[in-house]
């Protein structure tokens, strides 16, 4: 409003003020690019140019010890290569089944949160104890687990023989038990993580619903089916969509204890496409990987954004 008085009052002519707004706006406009300049070049140079290399490379045959001459285009030939390879399909099977790590880590950490926050002393403790797997070095868990997971010695085996159990799994050296051990992995370093986002979440639950519900006679089962959850379910959908990208990501862990293996068990995606590309370089053949993954990726992520308006409340 004042600065509606200030343009009636102003005795110059419209135009000459018209100029000026225009003038202060450009060099707003230029002031903001330059600020966020170095942010955008690190983005451009870092994140945009490889991901528009990497699916123009999927629609050609090269290797890049053979320099930019040695590049030969396909066309469709690497994604129909795709449908026939079966260590492909396996790898992405074994990410479909490596997805079920996401509600159970979940399931375990939403557990652990209302646990900490409402019943347990020395919260910051726990808090700590928890998290530190999520922030510790790959190498440093890989290793741990090993010595934990060894068949013949390993502290889990010698256990379950103290039990009673005469032949325990041999677990990643197990084809049929490697990825399952992984998948125990995953839920271990993620819990911590989790638990700390719905910590956050259920402290910015006002109390005022849960003294009305106790007024009213609701038991703890109600008021966690019918406020708890509901309000929680935003900070739900944050970590389902982060949790399944990451399951897409899963690499370091593997490529310590595994590479893949044994036969083929544990091989994910992005194993699978740094395999291809790293080891027996195929570039070509492994863009074409990284694009289904990207497709991937893209089509669950807009699924769930999708599905989420008919049970996420904000």
């Amino acid at each position: 409003m004042d600065q509606t008085r200030e343009m009636l009052a102003d005795p110059r002519p419209l135009p000459v003020r018209g100029r000026k707004f225009r003038t202060l706006r450009r060099s707003e406009t230029i002031s903001g690019f330059l600020f966020v300049s170095p942010m955008l070049i690190g983005v451009t140079v870092m994140v945009l140019i490889p991901i528009i290399a990497t699916l123009v490379l999927g629609f050609a045959d090269w290797n890049f010890v053979q320099g930019w001459d040695g590049i030969r285009w396909v066309g469709l030939d690497n994604f129909k290569s795709l449908l026939q390879d079966d260590m492909f399909k396996k790898s992405v099977l074994n990410n479909v089944v490596f997805l079920l790590t996401v509600p159970v880590y979940m399931l375990i950490s939403m557990v652990l949160a209302i646990l900490i926050d409402r019943y347990v002393y020395f919260k910051g403790y726990f808090k700590v104890a928890y998290f530190v797997p999520y922030i510790s070095m790959t190498v440093a868990v890989a290793v741990v687990w090993q010595v934990l997971f060894q068949p013949s010695y390993g502290p889990i085996n010698e256990l379950l023989k103290s039990i009673g159990i005469a032949n325990p799994p041999q677990w990643i050296a197990d084809p049929n038990y490697a990825l399952i051990s992984i998948m125990m992995i995953s839920v271990w370093i993620s819990i911590g993580f989790n638990m700390i986002i719905y910590i956050a979440g259920l402290q910015s639950i006002p109390k005022d619903l849960y003294e009305a519900a106790d007024i009213d006679g609701a038991n703890g089962w109600t008021k966690f089916r019918r406020i708890t959850f509901p309000l929680l379910s935003s900070t739900s959908f944050f970590l389902l969509v982060t949790g399944i990208i990451s399951t897409f990501k899963v690499f370091d862990i593997i490529a310590v204890m595994t590479q893949g293996g044994p036969i083929g068990s544990t091989t994910m995606m992005v194993w699978y496409l740094y395999d291809t590309a790293f080891i027996n370089l195929k570039v070509g053949y492994a863009s074409s990987i990284a694009g289904v993954l990207f497709a991937f990726v893209l089509l669950i992520t807009l699924g769930q954004w999708a599905v989420q308006k008919k049970w996420v409340n904000y």
